[in-house]
């Protein structure tokens, strides 16, 4: 099972912009849809955004339009460009596959606060 390394959290201000990335143990990486999830203390984790093999990518209506997910097969790697940071993009950010059976990594915190 693939494991992951989120990275690239901190703390922004409002409107402010950061780039996520997750660093993959697979080979098979560039076989498999990714997708980043965010999750907020004492609520459920939820899904954000998706790129499958094709680069078809898919996000939910609070982030779309700022958000955008992308992969570098060459380097196992996915990433989350997020723009226009609102307080409620506060959560912490989890890369997902298949890959990676029922596991998580670590993920990264964000924080958005003036």
């Amino acid at each position: 099972q693939a494991q992951v390394v989120e990275s690239g959290g901190g703390l922004v201000q409002p409107g402010g912009s950061l780039r996520l990335s997750c660093a993959a143990s697979s080979s098979l990486f560039s076989f498999d849809s990714w997708a980043w999830h965010r999750q907020v203390p004492g609520k459920q984790r939820e899904w954000i955004a998706t790129i499958t093999t094709g680069l078809i990518t898919r996000y939910d209506d609070s982030v779309k339009g700022r958000f955008t997910i992308s992969r570098d097969n060459a380097n196992n790697t996915v990433y989350l460009q997020m723009n226009n940071l609102k307080p409620e993009d506060t959560a912490m950010y989890y890369c997902k596959s298949s890959l990676m059976g029922p596991r998580w990594g670590q993920g990264t915190q964000v924080t958005v606060s003036s």
